[in-house]
């Protein structure tokens, strides 16, 4: 089994510009801000006003006040939004959490799955350095991966999968990064906010998460625990024939390359996305020695 790791794809398929104050826009009502190792995503019309819009995850540690000033910039003055979505509860996905939920004083809202890292009740796997790829991967083993605790604020989201504050979006379960993972889908004009699920850089590499360069990659590896599941994710998402494609490492992409990178993502997911060995690679899918 030959592991090529990403489907690249050209500049023309971005489909983000960045303002002059740095943050991303997609459209009219859907921006993201790029902090270190990920992106903030924006759900909301600018200009849009207190209570109007929707915070996609929350960073690292210590990205509050950057989330805070690109929320001002793009929402108002005191803009708070009118909660906190998110996708799943890795360390660079909440760093944030606690400072902005208590400062905006919203509610968080995230999968039933995924609300035992968020009230203190349970650890993420191990993560597995030995996927390769890069200086990220080797570093893994220091990443945080123990619970946080926002159980005053926390929320399981709808189980009719609408999301709170947004209205015409849904929320997907999507699997296997972690096991409570969602992604966002606007059906009306086929927008995808993939989370982790899928990333459009190579996220095991220092040098490809400075680079940028656009390519369609699955979840990152060294915190990925299970791989059955993250395939069906992507099959899933790819299904969707999606218009535009955020996600939370590496640019916004759009149009036919996207779709058709994303198609052979999921084709060629044992191929491309999951690593040769490593601590949770089934057997049957993992490279003879």
């Amino acid at each position: 089994m030959q592991h090529d790791e990403q489907v690249p794809v050209s500049e023309a398929a971005r489909a983000d510009h960045a303002a002059d104050d740095g943050t991303h826009e997609v459209l009219p009502d859907v921006a993201y801000e790029r902090l270190v190792l990920v992106n903030v995503v924006l759900l909301g019309e600018a200009g849009a006003g207190d209570g109007r819009w929707v915070l996609v995850d929350a960073g690292v540690p210590g990205s509050a006040g950057t989330i805070r000033r690109a929320a001002e910039r793009r929402f108002g003055r005191d803009a708070r939004p009118s909660g906190i979505v998110l996708t799943h509860a890795h360390f660079d996905h909440v760093g944030a959490l606690a400072t902005l939920a208590d400062k905006w004083d919203v509610p968080i809202w995230a999968h039933t799955l995924e609300l035992p890292y968020l009230d203190g009740s349970r650890a993420y796997p191990p993560p597995d350095p030995s996927v390769g790829g890069g200086l990220m991967a080797r570093l893994s083993p220091l990443f945080p991966r123990d619970p946080i605790d926002v159980s005053p604020r926390l929320r399981p989201l709808p189980d009719d999968g609408a999301v709170p504050g947004l209205p015409g979006w849904r929320w997907l379960h999507t699997p296997g990064h972690t096991e409570g993972h969602v992604s966002l889908w606007r059906a009306a004009d086929r927008t995808l906010v993939a989370g982790d699920a899928v990333i459009t850089t190579r996220q095991e590499s220092a040098y490809a998460v400075l680079a940028q360069r656009p390519e369609v990659h699955g979840p990152p590896r060294y915190f990925t625990p299970d791989w059955i599941g993250a395939r069906r994710s992507v099959e899933r998402l790819a299904a969707l024939d999606p218009a535009r494609l955020v996600t939370m490492h590496g640019h916004a992409l759009a149009g036919p390359e996207m779709r058709d990178a994303l198609a052979t993502l999921a084709a060629r997911f044992d191929d491309l996305a999951v690593p040769s060995t490593g601590r949770y690679v089934p057997s049957r899918l993992a490279s003879p020695p």
